[in-house]
C-alpha cells in the first residue's frame, strides 16, 4: 500500500495521537530502512531504541521463525520454554557476571538446554534477580512502582511515596504519567494518582530535605540514569551515590528506569553499571526484544518475595514469541561483545558530533547520545525533517535538541556518513 492510501486510512480510522513523518516503511536490512518508494534511509532511532540488533538480523529472525511454527500464547498458568533461560541471562548480567552470562548464552545459542541450567546456577552467595515480564516500559514501571509499595507494606514500613525526578518520562499510563515530572505531560490529565514527589536531578540538598521532611514515608526512589526523553540528560555520579544512601538509611528503594537505557544501549549491559550504584528493582523493555514488544522488571530476590500469587499479572506478558525474541537478542547481545562496541562507537559518535556545526553541547553514554544546537540552527523539529529528505532517521526532543539512539549493530562507517549528512543539513 502507498504512503499516501495509509494516510489517507490512518486519518480516517487512527486516533490521531502523533504528528508522523511523511515516510511509509516496509522493508529493512542492519541499519537500512526502505520506504514504499524504494528509497533507502540510515536509521539512526531504532524504533526509540527497540531495534537494538537492526533489521531481519539472522539470529532474531531465526528465533522468531522457529517459535511462530510452535507455538504463539498460551497465557501464564503454564510454564513455557525460554522464559526461565532468559530470567536467568538477565541475573547474570544484572551481577555483572560475564563469564556466567557467555557461558549461559552459548548454552541459550546451542539450543542445550541442560547447559543453560547447569550455567546459570548461581555460585554461593551470588544475588538473584528475579524477573516479571510484561509488555511494555509503562506496565513495566507500573509494576515496578506496584512491587516497591508491596514491599515496604510488607516490612511494616508503611510508606508508599516515591520520589521521582523532574524531566523524567516513565510512561503514558495514568499512574506513570504522576511518575513523570514534566507538566506539559500531566496537565491535560489532572487529577493524577497520588503518591509522588517531585526532585531535581542532581540536586543531594532537594532530595536531602524530602527525607528529612518525609522520613520512612517514602518507600522508593524512581529515576533513569540517562533521562532520554528530556534530551539525554546523565545523573552525577555524586547524586546517584546519594540516592542510594539517602534511601537505604530510610529504608526505602532504588528503582532503576532502564526502559531506554537498558539492553547494551549505555555501554553496559544496565546503565546503573557504569555508574556502580546497585538499584533494587529495574524496568526494562524496547531493546529488550529487539523489536518484539516486550517488558520487564527484574528485582533482587528478597525484594521480589514480596508478591505473592495473585499480586500482579498480564495475559500476554512473556508469552511464547515474546521470551523466544528476548533469549535470542539477549544471547546475541551478551556473546557479541555489544557492549564493547557501543562504548567504542559511542565515543567516536560524540566526538564527530561536537565538529558539526551549531552543536554547542553533547551529552550521552554508549550509543544513547543528544546533542544541543544553538538559536542559529533553528528548531530542531525542522533538522530532523530535512535529515530526513536526506535519508537519515534522527529525532528531537526539543526545540533545541537532537537525539540519537541507533542500532548496537552501527559502525563508525555509518556514524561516518550521518555526520557528512548533518553537515549539509545544518550548513
Amino acid at each position: 500500500m502507498s504512503l499516501e492510501q495509509q494516510k489517507e486510512l490512518e486519518s480516517r480510522y487512527v486516533m490521531h495521537t502523533y504528528g508522523r513523518s511523511e515516510v511509509e516503511f516496509v522493508r529493512g536490512d542492519g541499519m537500512t530502512l526502505v520506504g514504499d518508494d524504494g528509497r533507502e534511509y540510515r536509521d539512526f532511532l531504532a524504533g526509540i531504541g527497540a531495534n537494538c540488533l537492526g533489521y531481519n538480523h539472522p539470529v532474531l529472525t531465526k528465533a522468531l521463525e522457529e517459535q511462530v511454527k510452535q507455538l504463539l500464547h498460551v497465557s501464564n498458568y503454564f510454564y513455557i520454554e525460554h522464559r526461565g533461560e532468559a530470567a536467568a541471562l538477565l541475573s547474570k548480567l544484572a551481577n555483572g557476571d560475564r563469564e556466567g552470562a557467555r557461558k549461559t548464552a552459548d548454552a541459550i545459542a546451542a539450543g542445550d538446554e541442560t547447559g543453560v541450567v547447569a550455567a546459570s546456577a548461581p555460585a554461593e552467595e551470588e544475588q538473584v534477580w528475579q524477573t516479571f515480564f510484561a509488555n511494555s516500559g509503562a506496565e513495566a514501571n507500573e509494576g515496578s512502582m506496584k512491587l516497591a509499595r508491596l514491599y515496604a507494606k510488607r516490612l511494616g514500613n508503611g510508606g508508599n511515596t516515591i520520589v521521582a525526578l523532574r524531566g523524567s518520562f516513565h510512561g503514558r499510563t495514568l499512574e506513570t504519567v504522576a511518575a513523570t515530572m514534566q507538566d506539559w505531560l500531566q496537565d491535560d490529565f489532572r487529577p493524577l494518582p497520588g503518591g509522588f514527589v517531585a526532585c531535581e536531578p542532581n540536586d543531594i540538598e532537594q532530595l536531602q530535605a524530602l527525607f528529612a521532611e518525609l522520613g520512612h514515608e517514602i518507600c522508593a526512589i524512581m529515576y533513569e540514569p540517562i533521562q532520554g526523553e528530556s534530551g539525554v540528560h546523565p545523573l552525577s555520579q555524586e547524586f546517584m551515590e546519594a540516592m542510594r544512601d539517602l534511601a537505604h538509611e530510610n529504608g526505602a528503594l532504588l528503582i532503576a528506569d532502564e526502559v531506554q537505557t537498558g539492553i547494551f544501549r549505555s555501554g553496559k549491559p544496565f546503565a546503573w553499571q557504569t555508574y556502580g550504584v546497585e538499584p533494587d528493582i529495574m524496568s526494562l523493555a524496547k531493546g529488550i526484544g529487539g523489536g518484539v514488544a516486550m517488558g520487564a522488571f527484574m528485582a533482587k530476590a528478597e525484594v521480589a518475595a514480596a508478591f505473592k500469587p495473585g499480586n500482579h499479572g498480564t495475559t500476554f506478558g512473556g508469552g511464547c514469541l515474546a521470551v523466544a525474541a528476548t533469549s535470542a537478542v539477549l544471547a546475541e547481545l551478551t556473546r557479541g561483545d555489544y557492549d564493547e562496541r557501543a562504548r567504542e562507537v559511542g565515543t567516536y559518535f560524540a566526538s564527530k558530533l561536537e565538529t558539526l556545526p551549531h552543536v554547542v553541547e553533547v551529552r550521552g553514554r554508549g550509543l544513547i547520545r543528544g546533542c544541543d544546537l544553538d538559536e542559529a540552527a533553528g528548531d530542531a523539529h525542522d533538522v530532523v525533517t530535512r535529515a530526513l529528505e536526506a535519508g537519515f532517521v534522527i529525532n528531537a526532543t526539543g526545540k533545541h535538541t537532537l537525539r540519537f539512539l541507533p542500532p548496537l549493530i552501527c559502525t563508525k562507517d555509518d556514524v561516518d556518513a550521518l555526520i557528512e549528512g548533518l553537515a549539509g543539513v545544518l550548513a
